[in-house]
């Protein structure tokens, strides 16, 4: 089978949890041929893969999004806007379900240069109606752009030539969702969706938070990508998340329940399960396996290894992963150099965690967001209990599911609270009975639920479901 797989800001670009997922995925199913369609956002990084891509990797198409600033403008719009046109357009403007299949066309069949319509009349007049409706109290000019720096990425996106495939698999909603519904709804194909966290709740904490969107406009950006999400759940013949819980999200988001499959992470248990333990040194050696990024807390870790610093003397933190991020990264080095914990806390960079673990007693996680972390899983196979903040299925992973009786591999802690990351990673630093005791059972845990032939096997079930379901209704 030829699959499609569309991704957005990942692989085969950025090293991460999703890339490395997505590297040894594609490996591990020769039998398919994979084609990637890989949405980026600076043209600069063309070709800049951190990967070497698999034999069966038989395509890359990449899209930049700011190569929609440089769509010529031919100087001139001849075309002339339905009412449904205009309706679509209207309701893209507002984030209120426009005609999908319409705006499809319009941008795939009839080619409409997305620049050009920006600057068109009648646009504008659509676009003044709209604002008339949705943005009374607020000055025009500033709609304007808030609405243009909106579409233009929507526009340009749909105007782009679809790669050929037996399938479209979405590895996220927003961008990369309304590539992969556009794919299956031109060339006729079906289409999967697997999140591995809940793109859309994680643009509204990133809008939230944000400087650059105006507070009178986070709620229509808000509603944008929820706009997105709606797309892609509404179109996808079946719909996979990581763990149970956000599951429960996307049909709270609207998915239907029908279409909702939870297939869990699955890492190389063989690699990892034979790792000797660390010998009992008198020093507690506690891992990050962690890239150097906002959304990872890394200086909430340094914090609340400062304050465990404070009450033992014999703990060392060990930060092992690459930078994301270089000024939050030099933010990190230099709060690690204000606490004068220069002697206590290694950045590493990136390691070969294989051999690293061997000097580790435990591991930490302090993210403020997360679907189902390898690291974790990885520190289970490892024999390594985990101290992690309750985010994604973080909680599920060191108590297990209901029906899971091991018992609990580490502690898991609200986010941004270092006393209580603190407090957990003391009680692992007092006790290496109970570090054994908590590795043994994470280690159950991640061979009875998440070895990589386990989730590769309900994949491949999932690409022969779709196969089947799908030549049955061309039949029909």
């Amino acid at each position: 089978m030829r699959i499609c797989l569309i991704l957005e800001g990942c692989y085969p670009y950025i090293n991460g949890g999703v890339s490395t997922w997505m590297h040894q995925y594609i490996n591990e199913m020769p039998e398919h041929e994979f084609v990637l369609w890989v949405i980026g956002a600076k043209a600069a990084d063309r070709d800049k893969f951190v990967y070497k891509l698999p034999q069966n990797v038989v395509a890359v198409q990449q899209v930049f999004l700011d190569d929609a600033l440089r769509v010529p403008d031919p100087g001139f719009f001849n075309h002339i806007f339905t009412d449904k046109e205009n309706e679509a357009l209207q309701r893209l403007i507002s984030a209120n379900k426009p005609d999908w299949d319409l705006l499809f066309e319009m941008y795939q069949v009839k080619k409409i240069n997305p620049m050009a319509c920006l600057k068109s009349a009648s646009f504008l007049q659509t676009l003044i109606e709209t604002c008339e409706k949705e943005f009374p109290l607020i000055a025009f000019s500033d709609s304007f752009h808030s609405v243009r720096s909106r579409l233009l990425p929507i526009l340009y996106l749909m105007g782009t030539e679809i790669p050929d495939a037996e399938v479209y698999h979405a590895i996220c909603t927003g961008y990369g969702g309304l590539l992969a519904s556009m794919a299956a709804y031109v060339k006729k194909k079906p289409l999967l969706l697997t999140e591995h966290g809940i793109y859309t709740r994680e643009r509204e904490e990133e809008i939230i938070r944000a400087k650059w969107v105006s507070r009178v406009f986070k709620p229509h950006w808000i509603r944008f990508f929820y706009m997105l999400s709606d797309l892609i759940y509404s179109r996808a013949f079946r719909v996979t998340s990581l763990f149970t819980r956000a599951m429960e999200t996307q049909i709270d988001m609207g998915c239907s329940p029908e279409k909702c499959r939870v297939i869990e992470n699955g890492i190389s248990y063989e690699r990892l399960c034979n790792i000797p333990l660390k010998e009992d040194d008198g020093i507690v050696d506690i891992g990050a396996v962690v890239r150097l990024a906002p959304i990872k807390d890394i200086k909430t870790m340094i914090y609340a290894f400062f304050e465990l610093s404070a009450r033992k003397d014999n703990v060392r933190l060990h930060i092992m992963g690459g930078v994301d991020d270089q000024e939050y990264a030099d933010e990190c080095y230099a709060l690690v150099k204000q606490l004068d914990l220069e002697d206590k806390i290694i950045f590493t960079g990136r390691v070969n965690i294989i051999e690293y673990f061997e000097k580790l007693d435990f591991t930490l996680l302090t993210s403020i967001s997360e679907g189902q972390p390898l690291s974790v899983l990885e520190s289970f196979a490892a024999r390594r209990p985990c101290v992690t903040t309750d985010v994604g299925c973080c909680q599920e992973l060191l108590v297990g599911k209901p029906s899971d009786h091991l018992g609990r591999a580490g502690y898991c802690v609200p986010p941004m609270q270092r006393e209580k990351l603190a407090d957990a990673m003391e009680l692992l630093c007092d006790s290496r009975k109970l570090r054994l005791q908590m590795g043994e059972i994470g280690q159950k845990r991640a061979y009875e639920h998440f070895r990589y032939n386990i989730m590769l096997t309900k994949y491949r079930d999932l690409y022969k479901e779709v196969e089947t379901q799908w030549q049955a209704s061309d039949s029909n």
